[in-house]
């Protein structure tokens, strides 16, 4: 007798989701930068040295960094709060 057997089919159908950019700043002369590493190694290294060009290239006023909890989730909810209130533009980045 032949054992019956159950085929589950893992794949679904990919969500779809409008995503919205918000615009692009014209300049950055005077803006203030953040810079949000994702603890991988060498991001940390990467947004600096992404960070002193913007400021001698592009004309940034300051850039400060953040570090996430790690590499594999969104930013946690005070990166943000503190991004909203201090910082014109947001840069993330990744190293490996």
């Amino acid at each position: 007798m032949m054992a019956g057997f159950e085929i589950l089919d893992p794949t679904v159908e990919p969500r779809k989701q409008a995503i919205m950019y918000v615009p692009r700043p014209d300049s950055l002369k005077g803006k203030r930068i953040g810079l949000v590493e994702n603890t991988k190694f060498n991001s940390d290294k990467l947004l600096t040295k992404v960070g002193e060009i913007l400021k001698k290239e592009y004309g940034a006023a300051e850039y400060k960094m953040w570090r996430k909890h790690n590499s594999s989730v969104p930013a946690h909810d005070e990166i943000i709060d503190e991004a909203k209130r201090g910082v014109d533009c947001v840069v993330a980045g990744v190293g490996d």
